[in-house]
């Protein structure tokens, strides 16, 4: 999406700090998916259900909508791969192969692909500053991952699941690009929500149909269905559309930079609704996570606050 250019409004920095949050949600509501619905099944039940639900929007705006999809057919597609496929039942696959711990750490380098493409593909110029605060980011997620612990770093091994969530994390940072499109700005957010779920879902359905003739599980209790409903609800319809806002109002570095905030948020829903306790190092990470995000960005808010 092309960025903005007026001054961002409180509720601009309202949904920018509710993307880790419905983000973070996926692990709460998927906390017990693993082992009981297969990864694709999973991520295409998710996305076809947003469909629908995003069925009258699409409807009430259905000439722009067929028009982008004919006009830009591949977009539409490769936005589906990247954002709801190796974002979706890509990533549920390599959590049955990787600890939580060592994919939160890996997919947060997303934030990093997102500047470090910019930088290699648009000629965007990195300050001390932003450096600086990814360092600093990037040193409290490694604090809570590693539970405080330097020595924890022996024990920290690289498996194919890693692998797959490192793709996952590059995969991310392409759609965030492929998102300031001229042609995405064509259509408005809620329709370009519903078209990118529905391109989801048709890129899923293949593996998904492989799973269900591999014998893979199905949702078959109340609860499995109240979990996606809440991926569905929360990690699917709000998460991806307050980021998609969030990429538009500030760009994609700036809002990949909320992916820094996701571990400390997720361990704050962990507390909240899972019982589970608050160690020293959480704070400390925390401290770091914000501090970083906080300096990383600054400089760009005092610049608009200057302009305006």
């Amino acid at each position: 999406m092309p960025r903005s250019t007026s001054k961002p409004r409180p509720l601009d920095w309202v949904l920018f700090l509710l993307v880790p949050v419905f983000f973070s949600s996926n692990i709460i509501f998927g906390r017990g998916i693993t082992g009981d619905i297969g990864p694709f099944i999973t991520a295409f039940l998710r996305w076809f259900g947003a469909t629908l639900i995003m069925v009258p929007f699409l409807y009430r705006d259905r000439d722009a909508c067929l028009a982008f999809v004919r006009q830009h057919s591949r977009l539409w597609l490769l936005l589906g791969v990247l954002g709801m496929g190796i974002c979706g039942g890509f990533v549920y696959w390599a959590l049955t192969l990787t600890t939580a711990s060592n994919a939160t750490l890996i997919y947060t380098t997303s934030s990093l692909f997102i500047i470090l493409f910019q930088w290699l593909f648009e000629g965007r110029r990195l300050n001390g500053r932003e450096i600086l605060g990814m360092i600093i980011a990037f040193a409290g997620v490694a604090v809570i991952v590693l539970k405080g612990d330097p020595e924890a770093v022996r024990h920290f091994r690289f498996n194919v699941g890693d692998f797959g969530v490192l793709v996952a994390a590059v995969a991310f940072a392409v759609y965030s690009m492929l998102l300031r499109k001229p042609a995405i700005a064509t259509i408005k957010p809620i329709s370009l929500f519903g078209l990118l779920a529905a391109s989801g879902a048709l890129v899923l359905l293949p593996p998904a149909v492989i799973e269900l003739f591999s014998a893979a599980p199905l949702p078959d209790s109340a609860d499995d269905w109240l979990k996606l409903a809440g991926i569905i609800a929360f990690a699917s319809l709000s998460a991806f559309y307050c980021f998609q806002h969030s990429v538009r109002v500030f760009g994609p570095a700036k809002a990949g930079m909320t992916l820094y905030m996701m571990p400390p948020v997720s361990i704050l829903l962990a507390i909240l609704f899972l019982g589970e306790s608050f160690e020293a190092y959480h704070a400390a990470g925390i401290v770091l996570v914000t501090g970083g995000v906080v300096l990383a960005t600054a400089q760009k808010r005092q610049a608009l606050k200057a302009a305006g």
